[in-house]
């Protein structure tokens, strides 16, 4: 019985939807006789039915009420939408924001046409009265709609002078334009300070008075700022910059001395912010792109020659300087390298013995020999940065293995070409062992990197006995040289984090930087396990690591649900 029953009541919703498709269709094709009030039920129950996502419901009811605004309404389509303004806030917030900006889209549309003439007196009267009303409040919109209904009615403050004094009237544009500046300072009021320069920029209200800036700054009201002191003119821009550079947002302010020609205005900013963004960009380790940012600017490549300089990274000194013909700079005192490495680890402090270049069969051959012998190894991949937005990253360039105090650095690139199957076996050997535990941070990024670059390699596909040390910590920032700082006393010097990979041979401080990378992580999983050999400081550190091991991972499988 009560399928029964339920199967009528479907029914009965069919119908019901059937019902109002075809009056809905009716209703699209001829506005002659349709009211404002019965068209703004249809719209909502239109965008009701049917199951599709909201976003594609309400983009096809815009192409149907566009098409519908053609087809007749009466005593035109300008006029017609006024009236369905009026009455859209009585469907409620969900729909009347969303319809409100349906409508003035499609009547947008319709007014673009070459056949459809511009607006009629008695539109633009019934859209002048609708701001009005919005205005005071009597019909509440939000201040988005009141703007788009001004721009697409064009409407101007003699259109308001008219409304609030009638035709013949001298004094109307200065009613008017008191009026609407009263308006204006309740919109400042309540801090809605972009719709308030809106209407003044539109209504070519000047406010002499540097109070409003100030507000809108101290509120981080900056695009409102920014919009205000652009129609206000040169001198309002030049606090404006001034304004920035106070509140130490250099960005803003070369970009406002840039976008108006301010550049005489504030000479030393052009520089001020360049050497900003150059100092950024080596904190991070981005030599290549900083470099290319001085655009061969003198003055900025020596300031850049002084950041690497500062960072120890006397290799990058010596390229510029070579690369750009700078002189005096091997007369300059660096900074005392013990000193600045007092707060890095280096080889010695994590006892490390060899760092070993592999890129031939033997030493391939051997080095698989010696890390099958580990329970243990430290593994880290390094590849060339790729600066090209959207573009794929590059191929993995090198992997570091780090046993006990020996480690392995791969020249994947060249073993790929000459030893591809030899490769392939022997890291097959180490990755799927079940015997070697394989400490990693980040490893996700690490694996999906290998396997993108060498995804025809079975070795890059599976692995065993896992463990990704950043998953042991709750520590979100600073990398794995943030957490060697916690755990052991000293970070890592990332300086050459972003350097070319790919260069061969690798420079002598590249191969301690890659090998510290990977032998770092034994240090910091024998101070969890609490063993000896840790070099750290006395830390508090319970952290239950065998849970977090993962004992197999199979790549292509992932990659195939990607």
């Amino acid at each position: 019985m009560k399928s029964v029953e339920v199967s009528i009541h479907h029914s009965k919703c069919e119908e019901n939807i059937c019902q109002t498709d075809s009056i809905c269709l009716h209703t699209f094709s001829d506005l002659s006789h349709v009211p404002p009030a019965a068209f703004v039920y249809l719209l909502k129950e239109c965008y009701i039915c049917g199951s599709h996502k909201a976003t594609h419901k309400f983009r096809v009811l815009q192409q149907q009420v566009t098409q519908a605004l053609y087809n007749s309404p009466q005593p035109d389509a300008s006029t017609f939408v006024v009236q369905c303004l009026y009455l859209l806030p009585s469907l409620g917030p969900p729909y009347t924001e969303g319809f409100s900006h349906l409508l003035l889209s499609s009547l947008r549309r319709v007014k673009t046409s070459k056949s459809v003439l511009s607006d009629s007196l008695d539109a633009r009267h019934h859209a002048v009265q609708l701001s009005l009303d919005i205005l005071a409040g009597f019909v509440p919109h939000e201040d988005r709609i009141l703007i788009k209904v001004l721009e697409i009615y064009d409407l101007e403050l003699k259109d308001f002078g008219e409304a609030i004094c009638g035709l013949e009237h001298d004094g109307m544009l200065d009613i008017a334009k008191a009026h609407m500046e009263h308006y204006i300072f309740n919109f400042i009021k309540a801090e809605s300070y972009m719709t308030a320069v809106t209407l003044l920029e539109r209504f070519q209200i000047h406010l002499s008075s540097e109070s409003l800036l100030v507000k809108m700054m101290q509120n981080n009201q900056f695009k409102a700022a920014e919009k205000w002191a652009t129609f206000m003119g040169k001198p309002m821009l030049c606090l404006l910059v001034q304004t920035y550079l106070d509140m130490k947002m250099l960005k803003n302010a070369y970009n406002m001395i840039t976008r108006n020609n301010l550049k005489q205005e504030f000479p030393y900013v052009y520089h001020l912010y360049k050497e900003s963004s150059l100092k950024k960009l080596a904190e991070k380790g981005c030599w290549d792109i900083a470099e290319s940012r001085t655009n061969k600017d003198r003055q900025l490549l020596e300031y850049l020659v002084y950041l690497a300089m500062e960072a120890g990274y006397m290799e990058k000194v010596n390229e510029l300087c070579e690369r750009y013909s700078l002189q005096g700079f091997a007369k300059i005192k660096v900074p005392d390298a013990t000193a600045c490495e007092a707060h890095f680890l280096d080889s010695e402090k994590l006892v490390l013995d060899e760092i070993i270049w592999i890129d031939e069969l033997d030493g391939l051959l051997s080095a698989t020999n010696h890390i099958e012998g580990s329970k243990l190894v430290g593994i880290d991949c390094e590849w060339k940065p790729n600066y090209e937005k959207g573009s794929k990253p590059n191929k993995v360039s090198i992997i570091q293995i780090a046993s006990e105090n020996k480690v392995y650095i791969f020249d994947l690139i060249k073993l790929y070409e000459n030893e591809k199957e030899v490769l392939n076996s022997c890291f097959r050997r180490i990755l799927c062992s079940p015997n070697i535990l394989k400490l990693g941070y980040n490893l996700q990024c690490d694996l999906h990197q290998l396997s993108e670059s060498y995804g025809d390699l079975e070795c890059f596909r599976y692995y065993e006995m896992l463990l990704d040390i950043q998953k042991l910590f709750n520590e979100r920032n600073g990398g794995l040289s943030g957490l060697a700082k916690k755990i052991l006393g000293a970070g890592l010097n990332k300086t050459r984090r972003n350097s070319n990979w790919e260069q061969r041979p690798l420079s002598q401080n590249q191969l301690e930087y890659a090998a510290l990378d990977a032998a770092v992580l034994l240090h910091i999983f024998y101070h969890v396990r609490g063993q000896p050999h840790s070099t750290s400081r006395e830390v508090e550190c319970k952290v239950e690591w065998k849970s977090h091991i993962v004992s197999h991972i199979d790549n292509t499988n992932r990659k195939k649900s990607s």
